[in-house]
């Protein structure tokens, strides 16, 4: 079974039979790997013929205002009702896939279906995971490093130290948020962080490595210590706030409500510059994007609400990450750390019938769209996917700098 190769694919189309239990496994192993954000959320079944929502529930906690007015002897007290909350999240599909030439199938080395199932399971494992992790830093739980107000306030000194760790386990706790105790554990409260901020704390004399851990707990796939209750865990996934926009007008305009940019904006310019409204700095002031047009990514035009007279080659920038050089106009990178209690946010179950599949179309199937048949495909498809805060008192996320 592990020695089956891309030759299989030229019997398929004959009636051969794929060993899709295998490689489904690879596939989700693969992906599995890649889950740290998405490992702790309350899961749910993916929705069948419910449409494309999916409900995620906590129960209320009762007051105990009720309680304390304490019993009348002889007299049953009114009894209380059980309640939930429910948050509702839109589930979207995701996938990607390799074409497999017939050369490749007659000359090919390698385990290809195997191969492009673990890579494939790592894209889609890595989909997943920043699906989730942009769920979770949603959260409205906001705690910036150093005690500032916001996230433009961060510089290189505010660093991911102890303190803040301690203070967002003071809220937790004051939110009577949910530790986690499963297996036999300690209960504790889960971080989940960058390497640059877990190099930044383990300076900290009070870090306990994962190493000293009683043999008796269960250690999570990426678990790298504990400190003050707190069990971290690293992601090289965890989000990082860049700088959007840093560029400048390639031509002075005067009277105008356009201009062109010096430079092709990154992947992520671009998408924050064709998002209607939002804001730009152009030298010291502040620009709001046209309102149904405001970028033309061929021609690097930039549409404004209001007329602009700029000269050539004045800076271009945003505010959305942390301080700003006051000459260059630079950002600090800002990284958000997230710490939260058990059933603080809800994921689809990806280990669920159907939720993550590999799909083999082997050469031959493709019909009058591949008369030669020259070509095969290996895809991976997460049918249906979604991630929700359920309770942002339960999530507090750190936004810091890093060394």
């Amino acid at each position: 079974m592990a020695n089956t190769n891309i030759n299989t694919l030229a019997g398929l189309a004959a009636g051969g039979t794929f060993p899709t239990t295998y490689y489904d496994r690879q596939l989700l192993e693969s992906a599995k790997t890649r889950f740290v954000h998405a490992e702790f959320g309350q899961k749910r079944p993916i929705p069948r013929n419910n449409g494309n929502h999916v409900n995620f529930r906590r129960w209320n906690l009762f007051d105990p205002n009720e309680a304390v007015k304490g019993l009348t002897e002889g007299e049953t007290p009114t009894g209380q009702s059980l309640s939930q909350s429910e948050v509702e999240a839109t589930v979207k599909q995701y996938g990607a896939y390799v074409e497999v030439t017939d050369l490749l199938d007659l000359t090919g080395y390698d385990n290809v279906i195997n191969d492009s199932a673990e890579l494939l399971g790592e894209q889609i494992g890595t989909v997943v995971e920043w699906v989730t992790r942009d769920a979770m830093c949603a959260t409205t739980n906001v705690q910036y490093a150093g005690g500032v107000l916001a996230r433009s306030a961060l510089d290189a000194n505010k660093k991911l130290t102890v303190e803040e760790i301690r203070k967002a386990v003071r809220t937790l706790k004051k939110n009577k948020a949910r530790p986690f105790c499963e297996d036999g554990r300690t209960p504790h409260f889960v971080c989940i962080c960058s390497p640059e901020a877990t190099y930044d704390l383990q300076n900290d004399d009070n870090w306990k490595n994962v190493s000293t851990y009683s043999n008796s707990e269960a250690i999570y796939s990426g678990e790298i210590g504990r400190l003050y209750g707190v069990v971290f865990v690293e992601s090289t996934e965890a989000k990082v706030y860049e700088q959007s926009v840093l560029n400048s007008v390639k031509i002075g305009v005067s009277g105008s409500y356009t201009f062109i940019l010096n430079e092709t904006p990154s992947a992520a310019g671009v998408e924050y510059l064709s998002t209607p409204g939002n804001k730009i700095m152009i030298g010291s002031t502040e620009y709001t994007l046209d309102a149904s047009s405001p970028f033309n990514s061929v021609t690097n035009m930039v549409k404004l609400t209001e007329q602009v007279t700029l000269s050539a080659n004045a800076i271009v920038w945003t505010n959305d990450a942390g301080a700003v050089d006051s000459t260059t106009k630079k950002a600090i990178p800002v990284h958000a750390t997230l710490v939260f209690g058990k059933d603080a946010y809800g994921v689809i179950d990806v280990d669920g019938k159907g939720a993550v599949q590999l799909i083999v179309k082997p050469h031959g199937s493709g019909g009058t769209a591949d008369p030669l048949d020259q070509r095969a495909t290996v895809g991976a498809k997460v049918t249906a996917y979604a991630a929700a805060v359920l309770n942002d008192l339960w999530l507090v996320k750190i936004e810091h700098a890093v060394s």
